[in-house]
């Protein structure tokens, strides 16, 4: 039996080009459950869709691509 897909909306303020996006995305990738990362650099918004996705592990990846999520957006 497949888990439903989950979604997780982050805001990431500090994105400011296409490397910042290619960065985030990278690093989200690699996290266990992960399928897709998808960012408006307009909006800021990450959107993030996978199986059993964890939250910390995927702001702990956005740390590691050097900038913080502010909050959860609405979904």
């Amino acid at each position: 039996m497949t888990t439903p897909a989950s979604v997780l909306n982050l805001v990431v303020p500090g994105m400011t080009c296409g490397h910042c996006v290619a960065a985030v995305t990278e690093e989200i990738a690699k996290v266990s459950g992960v399928v897709d990362v998808a960012i408006d650099l307009e909006t800021k918004l990450v959107v993030v869709t996978g199986n059993a996705l964890d939250e910390s592990s995927i702001r702990a990846a956005i740390s590691e691509a050097g900038y913080e999520a502010d909050q959860q957006a609405a979904s």
